[in-house]
């Protein structure tokens, strides 16, 4: 079109003949000419009247047109609009010539299943690095190939239909070792088989893909390493075309309709259109949509479908296609003249019962076949039951097919129920309902004239919907997190966890504690755990060796590197890289390094005329890759930027003139190592060693686990001073998905902890009342609260802690790991919690604001940093005292609390008992003419037995009380006689405790003042048996109390007095 006049008074108009769903926009000039448009504007309208704009981002919108006669410019819209009429207005034309414009509606091009289009590349074969393919398709077919294209060396690229859902399989390349996979596979959309148009765009560069279906987009990046997508020949749209190879073999062609088709800037279908492409697989190609005339009905729970079918007939012949998700339900029942007919849907399989009552007696057959049949895509059923004789077939198998020829006779009623029978009868159907879908209904061999019961003219139904049906797919998007397998009814859907290590209605809650450092003030004792540092986040389980020894709990993750590795044969120009895989991904062990107040890693290098690092200023024979894959030329007991050897910075190495013993490239076995200590290098993934190709040089690497010691995120406090203090962070983003957990300590009766709001969405945690937590949320269905009621009262200057969660199933509340409640969305209704404002932590308006400390705040997987945010916020203050409140009760033993920054920590030195809890007794075993001496004064003291351990411990004189002494003891023997404990004194003095030959306990004293020594027996028994027995003896002046508990918990206790001058000298000895 070029009008005669170019000014701004001309318009195109298009009459599309009925109104139309309009979604995109192409334009040309005129053809061979200087003619086209540059800029026009698009009106549409209904009647031809009464003409509307288009708008876009709020404005009447101007399309950018053409710059030549030749190329087509294409505009999605974003908002698309349905209508008859169109009117292009032009805004700007050619300078050269005038306005002109080529448009008409984009070709359909309609596939029988058996036709193929073939592109053909103008060369052999292809290495594409960037792709865009966009296509619009609509079909009722459930499995169809759309587009297809391989290479010789195995890359290949597909899109197809499978079960109604879209899937996408792209392979840029394997090597030929097997190690490196190509194979991609992404799957998008459900129930694509609706016989609606819906519109695909796939957009590659490189490894980085964008896979949109109806406007719904996934980001991802290929297997593999490589960038091209090597092709050869064509790319096939509408099925695999036909090579010889096995690749699709059981793959059917596409069947239904495309339009809109465009590789790479080329339109496929303007070309299929010009005869330019290969379409002679084509019976008869067709460039309008063959509409299918397929006639659904849909069912709830209260629906029937009644046909007429043949009365008083010996035959029963029925099929009908149906689609559910529901395991168990009716779909047609007949009353027979004698008896009954039932095909039921029970357990996803289908089962058919006839019942025939007869004078002689009543004949039964019972049918069953098929399993999954709920798993929402149209499966076929076909009865056929005649005399002697009936058989079922589900989705025309006809191979498996279920056959029976018990006794049967059979006469018709004449009236089928498809989908529910509601009525009385003698002998009711074992299911009353269905909650589905039917199509292709055939009774007694005729099809069921669905237009007619529309019309009232035949048959009766009652709540059906027809030439619809309405399912849903409630499992995609898929609302089951971190893999957990949905599972889905008509109504509702539900989340399977098992394995995945969450639990909750959505797989959201992780069932494993962050850290290391959580499991031990849960009183928990060195072992092996799964931890998750990330809670709900991305980052799975994974395991890690808890040591808690010590006062600092140390993580530690394995690698697979064996000690002392030997490596040869490598040089500067091709050095050998050696890989450290580590029992956790990269990503599960930063998150570690992250929230560790300290890391550290072993790192040795064993040489042999085999150089390291060379001078501060050469290129480095080897060099070590962190965690971020950059590389690092200094070595372990060194830093960064520092390019050394442990023994550079002490100024101890083997030559003074280099900074690593191994640079000396001695013949001797050297070593250089230490400990690499910036953690946010941490861990050492790589080693590239440089320097073993020279005949006699060797090295042996050793590369040791990643250590990391406490836990930043889980003393992550703040404390809020005023009612009125408060810290901000950016707002919460959890819409359809949310978790938030902390510990607070507080001794106010009430305040808020946290909250932020949305236009009238809001979610909110607060102390209501000194016993009463709170939880309360709004996603657009009115406000929503949950309490959990305490036993006690929270406000006692203890931590407790608070776990919420809200997700599109559920809303849970936790206080304490005792005290839960839980509300069940509403089946129907808004799922989004769309907040704008800032999160506030504390009071947000200055109203009930919280007064005491919030610690561990993570939301959806990250912790807040409140210490940092409290450094600079008036009214708060980064940390929190008083953790011995509520964690004291583990030190054990005697063993007393002492509080720190950021935790506690339990004092053993007044104990006989050590670890972090003083909880493991400090003992020793043995051997005959062994012996443990202590001494209580800074004098010489008499020598031991020439073959005796000793091991000594001064005290200074004022510690030392002679009118009391308190001493406690465990042991366990099978040899008497035997001495325990002996104490002596430069005196006469002394004090024993012994087993007697037969194994009775004995205390024997000689004390001053006293004429001779004397014996207190103090148990019979034989406690030489092998069993542990304690002994508790308490003096105070003149009274001796002494106490013995046997394995068997018996106690006995005996009570002397005497007088006293006391010992200076302790032995214990067996």
């Amino acid at each position: 079109w070029s009008p005669l006049d170019s000014d701004h008074y001309q318009w195109l108009q298009l009459d599309l003949g009925s109104r139309k769903q309009v979604s995109a926009i192409a334009t040309q000039g005129r053809y061979s000419s200087s003619d086209w448009t540059t800029r026009y504007r698009l009106l549409y309208s209904d009647t031809g009247r009464n003409w509307k704009p288009y708008h876009q981002d709020g404005n009447i919108w101007a399309f950018s047109g053409n710059s030549n006669s030749e190329s087509a410019v294409r505009h999605e819209l974003q908002q698309g609009i349905v209508a008859r009429f169109l009117r292009l207005v032009p805004l700007d034309w050619s300078e050269e010539g005038r306005i002109g414009l080529r448009i008409r509606r984009s070709g359909v091009i309609n596939f029988d299943g058996q036709g193929v289009i073939s592109y053909r590349f103008k060369v052999k074969k292809m290495k594409i690095i960037k792709d865009v393919i966009a296509l619009r398709f609509k079909t009722s077919e459930s499995e169809g190939v759309i587009l297809h294209g391989e290479g010789q060396q195995g890359d290949y690229i597909t899109l197809e239909l499978r079960k109604a859902k879209l899937l996408l399989q792209i392979n840029l390349g394997s090597n030929q070792y097997g190690s490196i996979m190509g194979h991609t596979s992404v799957t998008t959309g459900s129930l694509l088989d609706d016989n609606h148009w819906h519109s695909v765009v796939i957009e590659r560069y490189r490894r980085n893909v964008n896979f949109t279906l109806d406007r719904h987009t996934q980001h991802f990046r290929t297997n593999g390493e490589f960038d091209h997508l090597d092709l050869d020949y064509e790319l096939s749209f509408g099925g695999m075309p036909y090579s010889g190879k096995p690749v699709g073999a059981g793959r059917k062609n596409f069947k239904g309709c495309m339009e809109s088709i465009n590789y790479n800037g080329d339109n496929i279908t303007d070309l299929a259109r010009r005869k330019k492409l290969d379409t002679s697989s084509f019976r008869n190609l067709s460039f309008s949509c063959v509409e299918t005339h397929t006639f659904p009905v849909f069912f709830n729970a209260t629906s029937f479908l009644q046909l007429p079918g043949r009365a008083n007939h010996n035959t029963i012949s029925v099929s009908f296609q149906f689609r559910t998700w529901n395991p168990d339900g009716l779909l047609l029942f007949s009353n027979l003249d004698d008896g009954t007919l039932e095909i039921s849907l029970e357990d996803s399989k289908v089962v058919v019962r006839i019942n025939v009552t007869k004078a002689t007696g009543n004949n039964r057959v019972d049918l069953s076949s098929g399993s999954s049949l709920n798993d929402g895509q149209w499966h076929a059923i076909r009865l056929v039951a005649k005399e002697n004789f009936a058989m079922l077939t589900i989705d025309g198998e006809e191979a498996s097919a279920v056959r029976s020829t018990s006794p049967l006779t059979i006469t018709t009623g004449g009236t089928y129920h498809l989908g529910g029978y509601f009525l009385q009868t003698p002998f009711p159907p074992s299911q009353r309902s269905f909650q589905g879908c039917m199509q292709v209904i055939l009774v007694d061999d005729q099809p069921a004239d669905l237009h007619a019961v529309e019309k009232g003219t035949m048959g009766a139904f009652e709540n059906v919907s027809l030439d619809m049906c309405a399912i849903i797919d409630r499992c995609m998007p898929n609302h089951c997190e971190h893999g957990g397998r949905c599972k889905q009814t008509w109504d509702s859907f539900s989340c399977t966890c098992d394995g995945t290590g969450y639990t909750g209605a959505t797989c959201h809650t992780s069932i494993y504690e962050p850290s290391c450092e959580a499991y031990k003030h849960l009183g928990r004792s060195s072992d092996t755990y799964w931890i998750d540092p990330d809670g709900s986040g991305p980052l799975g389980p994974f395991k890690v060796n808890c040591n808690m020894t010590e006062d600092k709990v140390w993580t530690t993750v394995m690698n697979n590197l064996p000690p002392k590795t030997t490596v040869t044969g490598s040089s500067r120009e091709r050095r050998t890289v050696l890989q450290v895989n580590y029992s956790a991904s990269m990503d599960q062990v930063t998150a570690i390094t992250t929230s560790a107040e300290y890391c550290e890693q072993k790192i040795a290098y064993s040489c042999r005329m085999s150089r390291l690092l060379n001078t501060p200023d050469g290129t480095p024979y080897t060099w070590w890759v962190g965690r971020g894959s950059e590389k690092h030329f200094y070595w372990g007991g060194s830093g960064p930027g520092i390019q050394k050897c442990a023994c550079g910075i002490d100024r101890n190495c083997t030559d003074p003139k280099y900074d690593c013993n191994c640079d000396a490239d001695h013949k001797q076995w050297k070593e250089d190592s230490g400990l690499l200590i910036y953690k946010e290098h941490l861990p050492v993934s790589q080693v590239a060693v440089g320097d073993t190709n020279r005949p006699g040089s060797e090295a042996k690497l050793t590369v040791g686990p990643l250590r990391c010691q406490g836990d930043n995120n889980y003393w992550n406090a703040a404390s809020f001073t005023t009612p009125s203090s408060y810290l901000h962070f950016a707002t919460f983003q959890g819409e359809t998905s949310a978790d938030i957990s902390f510990y607070f300590k507080t001794s106010a009766p009430y305040g808020v902890f946290l909250e932020n709001l949305g236009n009238t969405d809001f979610i909110r945690l607060e102390l209501k009342s000194p016993k009463v937590v709170s939880f309360s949320f709004d996603v657009g269905n009115g406000p929503v609260e949950l309490t959990v009621h305490s036993a006690t009262p929270l406000n006692d200057d203890q931590w407790h802690r608070v776990m919420a969660e809200r997700n599109v199933k559920e809303a849970v509340l936790q206080l304490d790991q005792t005290y839960k409640t839980s509300q069940l969305a509403p089946a129907q209704g808004h799922t989004r919690l769309e907040l704008f404002s800032q999160l506030y932590v504390g009071a947000a308006g200055g109203q009930r604001g919280f007064l005491g400390c919030i610690r561990a705040l993570r939301m959806n997987g990250i912790t807040l940093d409140l210490e940092e945010r409290a450094k600079v916020t008036p009214g708060v203050k980064p940390g929190c005292q008083g953790h011995c409140t509520s964690f004291g009760m583990y030190c054990r033993n005697g063993g007393k609390c002492v509080e720190k920054y950021n935790g506690y920590l339990c004092d053993c030195t007044t104990t006989a008992y050590d670890g972090p809890f003083c909880n493991r007794d400090v003992g020793g075993f043995f051997e005959a003419g062994t012996l443990v001496k202590y001494n209580f004064m800074p004098e010489a003291v008499a020598g031991a037995s020439r073959d005796a351990k000793i091991l000594m411990n001064e005290l200074t004189p004022h510690e030392v009380n002679l009118t009391k002494e308190e001493v406690a003891f465990s042991f366990s023997t099978s040899n008497a006689p035997a001495i325990l404990m002996y104490v002596s004194s430069k005196t006469q003095d002394y004090l024993a405790v012994v087993l007697r030959q037969n194994g009775s306990l004995q205390v024997r004293y000689n004390l001053g003042g006293l004429k001779e020594p004397f014996a207190i027996d103090v148990d019979q028994r034989n406690l030489a048996n092998g069993q542990p027995h304690s002994i508790n003896m308490s003096r105070v002046d003149r009274s001796i109390t002494i106490q013995v508990q046997t394995a068997h918990t018996d106690t006995h206790t005996h009570t002397h007095t005497h007088t006293t001058e006391h010992s200076l000298t302790c032995i214990l000895c067996f």
